[in-house]
């Protein structure tokens, strides 16, 4: 391609970076700090229950005198978990249901006694959750993100195509030149930065599909079109966190603890505290009784579930056991998937920082603050560049028959996104039919063509 055949695409694609970027920055933003934050979300739950720990286990009582307390606190409360203490010197904590809907976190002490409650909707990581995936307004926050992520791939791509060295060494390419100073340091540090966290990036990006709304039903749609469905979905789109996810008010109406069925008495609910200990899961660990709302699927039958929380999906497993004899009857784990869940539960994991414990949480802040100094760096261009009587993007090709290839891959990317390509539509109704009615503005935007 020589130089003049260049200069058309190199523009095109320039102002296609330019107006993602200007879309996405203050998500990036947002994106990347509640990101980083929410990585750690099993070290800020435990600090939030710091005061649950190292506590006396002298007259220690069973797993359910630890129900019995946990109920008898909040009057009319349903039973929906047991979470086993990582020590014994731990409160157990009992999640209910409330009779008014809401739910509860109990911790019990080793002694049998109620030492505190929480909000699990109150604690930090889940305001995380609620920023990072919807903005604190539910489902058109959610939407609004998904458009910002989408528009984030096309930033990142054409990005990449800027980058791309032309012949002019490594120099700012690999590595910033700090030695020319001023702007050159500035673009630099940008494009180097670029070019390191474009990976990273695009799969963050890529693996917070699943939980997405609109791309999240069209996925699921032909996962089931093409019989990729097998077992328990345990993602759930338009949900930051997987345990987030549930219809607090519907499983608000699960029964409450379980003390028999028919004539014969339940298994009690400490042996299978026993049988838990032996599994070797990661904790979280929980059990959930005979009835009692699952976490993704239909509530539970005659069976005690045994399963864990982790956010690192391949470790999970579910193992039932009968609800008269303790009994084994079923058991279930992250092999037994379909393979595309299997993918998308390794993303998952990666995307929230548990697929390798602590070196998957430091990954992602250093993704994390690639990303922020993109977007500081890329305003700053911009403020430096920016005429006063304009928004400052690049200009406009003439010729925009040689631009077909970029055509073609905006409409790929459009097939993929979904909301890209709403968003593409709309873009093209004001360009044709508004744009042109405001010559002023179509001149302050720069979409006049040069």
């Amino acid at each position: 391609m020589t130089d003049t055949n260049r200069i058309p695409l190199y523009r095109t694609i320039w102002r296609w970076h330019f107006y993602a970027a200007l879309v996405v920055i203050p998500f990036i933003l947002m994106l990347s700090v509640t990101g980083a934050a929410y990585l750690f979300k099993p070290q800020l739950d435990r600090w939030q229950e710091r005061g649950w720990r190292g506590l006396p286990t002298a007259e220690r009582v069973d797993a359910d005198a630890q129900v019995k307390a946990a109920l008898a606190a909040f009057p009319g409360a349903n039973f929906h978990y047991y979470r086993v203490p990582q020590a014994p010197s731990d409160a157990a904590i009992v999640h209910v249901g409330l009779p008014a809907g809401g739910m509860r976190d109990v911790a019990v002490s080793p002694r049998g006694e109620v030492i505190g409650s929480a909000n699990p909707d109150d604690r930090i990581s889940a305001w995380l959750a609620k920023i990072h995936g919807s903005l604190l307004i539910g489902k058109p926050g959610g939407i609004i993100v998904e458009l910002a992520a989408s528009w984030a791939i096309v930033m990142i791509l054409t990005g990449l195509y800027l980058w791309w060295p032309r012949g002019c060494g490594l120099a700012g390419v690999v590595w910033p030149r700090l030695g020319l100073g001023g702007r050159m340091v500035l673009r630099d540090l940008h494009a180097v930065t670029g070019f390191w966290a474009s990976g990273l990036a695009l799969v963050l990006l890529l693996t917070a599909l699943p939980w997405t709304d609109v791309w999240a039903q069209g996925f699921r749609a032909v996962r089931a079109e093409m019989g990729w469905v097998q077992g328990a979905q345990d993602w759930k789109s338009g949900a930051a966190d997987h345990h987030a996810a549930h219809d607090h008010n519907a499983m608000a109406k699960a029964i409450p603890a379980p003390v028999a069925i028919g004539d014969e008495p339940r298994v009690a609910l400490d042996r299978i505290v026993l049988r838990a200990q032996t599994e070797n899961l990661p904790a979280p660990v929980i059990i959930q009784p005979p009835g009692a709302p699952n976490l993704f699927g239909p509530p539970n039958g005659n069976t005690w579930t045994l399963t864990t929380q982790t956010q690192n999906r391949p470790r999970v497993r579910n193992v039932s056991y009968d609800v008269v004899t303790g009994i084994e009857v079923s058991r279930s784990g992250f092999s037994d998937k379909h393979v595309i869940d299997r993918i998308v539960g390794v993303g998952i994991a990666w995307h929230e920082g548990a697929l390798f414990g602590i070196v998957s949480q430091l990954i992602g802040v250093f993704t994390a603050l690639m990303l922020i100094t993109l977007a500081v760096s890329g305003f700053l261009m911009w403020r430096r560049r920016k005429p006063d009587d304009g928004l400052g993007a690049p200009p406009s090709p003439r010729d925009r028959a040689k631009l077909k290839g970029v055509s073609a891959i905006v409409l790929l990317l459009a097939a993929l996104l979904p909301l890209l390509a709403a968003s593409l539509i709309l873009l093209w109704i004001v360009d044709r039919l508004i744009i042109p009615r405001l010559p002023r503005a179509a001149r302050w935007l720069g979409l006049v063509h040069t």
